[in-house]
């Protein structure tokens, strides 16, 4: 088959994945966030201590918080949220405290108490899935996940 020596160029080229919240490239090592106090070592965040001489910056985390920009959402219904609000808090925490200490970008943004629902943001979707599952495996109830098709999100819903 014979090429044209002048081809369209006005085709569209479809990105695999867009997230402005994933770094292209590696930080430089150490680097510690400023926001959180995080320390970039051996191709990871973890939450050892800071080594005297360190790079600083803002790590995914802290800048989705101060963005308001969840990458999850789990939103919970039903009476029995009525009847024992306190305990699926204390449950939603300490699923936090243990995820956030393996992985320090999974974080809680906000838990928003409404009449009927609660709704937790969190900046990890990993985080916003083991809530999901904690509930159903403490409380039984429907869960379901949804997935944004462009998007790395993820919301979960979580009724009894």
């Amino acid at each position: 088959m014979h090429r044209q020596p002048y081809s369209r160029k006005d085709r569209l080229i479809k990105e695999k994945r867009h997230d402005v919240y994933q770094e292209r490239s590696k930080w430089p090592e150490p680097t510690r966030s400023t926001g959180c106090g995080a320390l970039f070592v051996n191709g990871r965040w973890t939450w050892q201590e800071a080594p005297p001489k360190t790079y600083e910056t803002i790590c995914p985390a802290c800048r989705r918080i101060a963005d308001r920009y969840p990458a999850g959402y789990v939103e919970i219904r039903g009476p029995f949220l009525a009847e024992h609000h306190a305990e699926i808090l204390n449950l939603i925490t300490n699923v936090e405290k243990q995820e956030k200490s393996e992985h320090p970008l999974e974080r809680i943004i906000a838990t928003t108490s409404e009449k009927d629902h609660l709704l937790i943001t969190s900046t990890g979707h990993h985080l916003a899935r083991r809530i999901g599952e904690a509930l159903a495996r403490a409380y039984k109830g429907e869960l379901s996940f949804q997935y944004a098709e462009a998007e790395d999100s993820i919301r979960v819903y979580w009724q009894r």
